[in-house]
C-alpha cells in the first residue's frame, strides 16, 4: 500500500509540473511568433543597407575613414548577446562554447544577459560593461552598445570588435555565430545581391547619384550601419531564445506525459497484483474454514 502511494504522489508531481512547462511552452510560442516577425522583417532593410555602402566602398577610398582601418589585432573586444532566463535547453550551452575559443589574455568582453554576465563571473574574465535589455527592445535602445564599441575602437583601447549571438534558422534550429563588427572590411550577407555584385566587382547601385557626395554620405552611414547591425543580431538572438525554450518546454511536457503514463501503467499493475493476492487469501481462508 505504501508503494502505491508513493506513485500516487509522484504521479501527481509530475502532472503539477507538466501543466507549468505547457504554460511556459503557450507563453514562448506567444513571444516566439511577435520575435520572429521582427527578425525576419529586418533583413531586407539590412541587405539594401550593405547593397548602398557596397556602392558607397567603391566610389570611396576606405582608408580614409577610421572606422575601416585594418590594424594588427593586439586586443579583441567580444560583445556577447544572451539570455537572462534559462530553460531553453542548450542554447546558452553553446554560445559560451564559442565564447571559451577567445583568448582570455587578448580579449574584453561586453555583454548583455544574466547568463552571459555569470559566465564572464564564472570565467574570470575581463568585463568592460555589462547593458541590460526588455524582452523586446527598441532600435533606439541598442544604440548605446555599439556607441560603446565603436569608442573603444576608435580610441584603439581595442583593435577589432566582435558579436557573439545565436543566429535564428529555424524554430528548430539555432546556431552561435561570431560576426566581425570592427573593423568594417566587407558589407554582405549570405547569397545576397550585394555580395554577388561585390564578387563581381560590380556597382550593386549604378545610376544613383550620392548628395552631397560619396564620402559624406559614407560617415554617415557607417556609425548607422554598425547600430542597426547589432540591433537585428539582438532581434536574432530574441527570435533564437524564444524558439529554444518553446521546443524545450514542448519536450519537457511531453516528457512528464509519457513519464505519467508509465507510472500510472505500473501503479495499475501493483493494485492488481494486490487486489489479486486478497482474493487468494480470501479464497484460501474460506477453503481452510470449510476443511
Amino acid at each position: 500500500m505504501a508503494k502505491t502511494q508513493d506513485i500516487r504522489r509522484r504521479i501527481k508531481s509530475i502532472r503539477n509540473t507538466a501543466q507549468i512547462t505547457k504554460a511556459m511552452q503557450m507563453v514562448a510560442a506567444s513571444k516566439m511568433r511577435k520575435a520572429q516577425q521582427h527578425a525576419l522583417a529586418g533583413r531586407p532593410y539590412a541587405a539594401l543597407m550593405n547593397k548602398v555602402l557596397v556602392s558607397l566602398q567603391k566610389r570611396t577610398d576606405p582608408k580614409l575613414h577610421p572606422l575601416l582601418a585594418i590594424r594588427p589585432v593586439k586586443k579583441e573586444l567580444l560583445l556577447i548577446i544572451s539570455t537572462d532566463k534559462g530553460l531553453c535547453g542548450a542554447l546558452n550551452t553553446n554560445l559560451f562554447r564559442e565564447a571559451a575559443n577567445f583568448d582570455q589574455a587578448k580579449t574584453a568582453f561586453v555583454v548583455t544577459g544574466k547568463k552571459a554576465r555569470q559566465f564572464i563571473a564564472r570565467t574570470k574574465r575581463e568585463l568592460l560593461a555589462d547593458f541590460e535589455l526588455k524582452d523586446s527592445p527598441s532600435f533606439v535602445e541598442t544604440k548605446p552598445f555599439s556607441k560603446f564599441c565603436m569608442e573603444k575602437f576608435l580610441s584603439r583601447e581595442v583593435d577589432k570588435v566582435s558579436v557573439l549571438y545565436t543566429h535564428f534558422i529555424n524554430t528548430i534550429n539555432q546556431r552561435p555565430v561570431v560576426q566581425t563588427l570592427l573593423p568594417i572590411s566587407s558589407f554582405d550577407l549570405p547569397k545576397s545581391e550585394a555580395a554577388e555584385a561585390e564578387s563581381e566587382g560590380v556597382d550593386p547601385m549604378v545610376g544613383y547619384i550620392f548628395e552631397p557626395n560619396a564620402e559624406t554620405v559614407l560617415d554617415v552611414m557607417l556609425p548607422y550601419y554598425l547600430q542597426f547591425q547589432v540591433f537585428q543580431m539582438i532581434l536574432d538572438a530574441r527570435a533564437s531564445e524564444h524558439s529554444a525554450r518553446m521546443v524545450a518546454m514542448k519536450n519537457a511536457t511531453d516528457n512528464a506525459n509519457q513519464f505519467i503514463k508509465d507510472l500510472t501503467l505500473e501503479y495499475n499493475k501493483m493494485r492488481q497484483a494486490g487486489i489479486t493476492t486478497e482474493l487468494l487469501e480470501i479464497a484460501t481462508a474460506q477453503m481452510a474454514l470449510g476443511g
